[in-house]
């Protein structure tokens, strides 16, 4: 009998692990890997884009979650700390993708506080000179239905309620120099 279970037990957990590792994110407007266009870029700070955040869709994720978040983080800024450039959380779980310049966001999810002091999608501005910044579009399965969070909410705040309370997360990763 011990020997039967064993298997099945093997079974279940990779079964578990394989639904964590099949959530996935995808974009028609960024690709992992590569530079981001003038549309992701930040207006202002020295930069002359478009501020345009980009479509973001996901699938399979894994049981028990209850929310998403997506946040886009610039580990490469020269802060010490990163620099986050944008955060959104308490987006319902019906919810399968944002659109991109998303100007309304479902029912109930907020947008904390990104770097540049706004609680909004904020573009890729990385110094000129400087090596390509990598950026991760990151979406999150929650297993809570909200985040005691509001716009005021800073990134660092966001990603430690994130971390503490993710299921999985699916990354895309561009760069951007100039």
């Amino acid at each position: 009998m011990k020997n039967k279970l064993i298997p099945l037990a093997l079974c279940l957990s990779i079964s578990l692990a394989s639904n964590a590792d099949d959530f996935s994110l995808a974009s028609r407007n960024i690709v992992d890997g590569r530079s981001l266009t003038e549309r992701e870029v930040f207006n202002g700070f020295g930069c002359k884009g478009k501020n345009i955040s980009p479509e973001l869709s996901w699938s399979n994720a894994p049981a028990g979650t209850k929310s998403f978040a997506v946040t886009v983080y610039d580990p490469d800024a020269p802060t010490g700390s990163g620099w986050w450039h944008w955060t959104v959380v308490n987006i319902p779980l019906s919810i399968k993708s944002l659109p991109s310049g998303v100007a309304h966001l479902p029912a109930g999810a907020i947008q904390g506080r990104t770097d540049y002091g706004q609680s909004k999608y904020g573009g890729v501005c990385p110094p000129p000179g400087d090596k390509p910044h990598h950026y991760q579009f990151t979406v999150w399965a929650l297993k809570v239905e909200k985040l005691s969070l509001d716009a005021q909410a800073s990134g660092a705040l966001v990603g430690y309620m994130l971390n503490a309370n993710v299921l999985a997360k699916a990354t895309i990763t561009s760069t951007y120099g100039r």
